[in-house]
């Protein structure tokens, strides 16, 4: 959609601009995003401060986020001194969660993302997640059909899943795994084998901590948001509460 700057102000705030690329496909994604962040305000979402028109010049102004997105923590190779611990990973699970909870569920207007993945997925100094890039986001504000769910939130669902399963795996699903029927097969054939083959699709470094029985319940409820068929997946506020319960268990036990 175009490049992010960091800009410093003479006061020494910063700031995250992005500076469009010059064609009619992603004018509208600018639209879109400009009216989706102006009209949706959450600790989950990534704040837009301002914009900028000027010729064929489009600017999208937003608070800096120091740490980065998601991507870069799970899969930098060029920095293998990132490692995200488990108790950070679960809590970028949970605020990712209850952010599109919120978006999914609110009462006057609903809105799908339509583009998660973990390169959307900012994360401040203290490692909350911060939703980014709207620009192929949809907005209800009348009563959705079965099909606004099923085609559009449900999808929302399935990518959370596919980055619930990164934050566990630690890598990229393969391409062997990406479409949804064999993504499915793949979480099923984990799911009902051996506890061994489960330690086999989680990242190394997380294993012998005390956090494996969690790690086991985060995979379940991603299992659910993968499913082949919209219709058996949860819907967001579902899934965020499972995941919520989830992590005060652990953190009572």
């Amino acid at each position: 959609m175009g490049t992010m700057y960091k800009a410093t102000l003479p006061n020494g705030w910063c700031l995250a601009v992005k500076r469009l690329y010059d064609s009619q496909q992603f004018e509208e994604q600018f639209i879109s995003e400009l009216k989706t962040l102006a009209r949706f305000r959450h600790d989950n979402l990534i704040p837009i401060l301002g914009f900028a028109i000027e010729l064929k010049e489009r600017l999208l102004v937003y608070k800096y986020v120091s740490n980065g997105n998601l991507f870069d923590w799970l899969h930098s190779a060029e920095d293998k001194k990132k490692i995200l611990e488990w108790p950070l990973r679960m809590k970028i699970a949970v605020g990712l969660a209850r952010g599109l909870a919120w978006l999914h569920h609110r009462n006057k207007f609903r809105l799908a993302h339509l583009n998660i993945n973990s390169k959307s997925v900012l994360l401040d100094k203290n490692f909350e997640p911060k939703l980014s890039n709207f620009g192929r986001a949809r907005i209800s504000s009348t009563i959705e059909t079965e099909l606004w769910e099923s085609s559009f939130l449900k999808e929302d669902v399935y990518n959370f899943g596919i980055v619930i399963l990164e934050l566990i795996k630690g890598k990229q699903l393969t391409s062997s795994n990406s479409s949804e029927r064999s993504l499915e097969e793949y979480t099923s054939n984990i799911s009902i084998s051996s506890a061994s083959s489960l330690y086999d699709a989680i990242d190394t470094c997380l294993i012998g901590k005390g956090h494996d029985d969690e790690i086991f319940q985060l995979f379940r409820i991603a299992c659910n948001c993968v499913e082949h068929l919209p219709e058996r997946r949860k819907n967001m506020l579902e899934v965020y509460e499972m995941i919520k319960d989830v992590r005060e268990t652990q953190v009572l036990s």
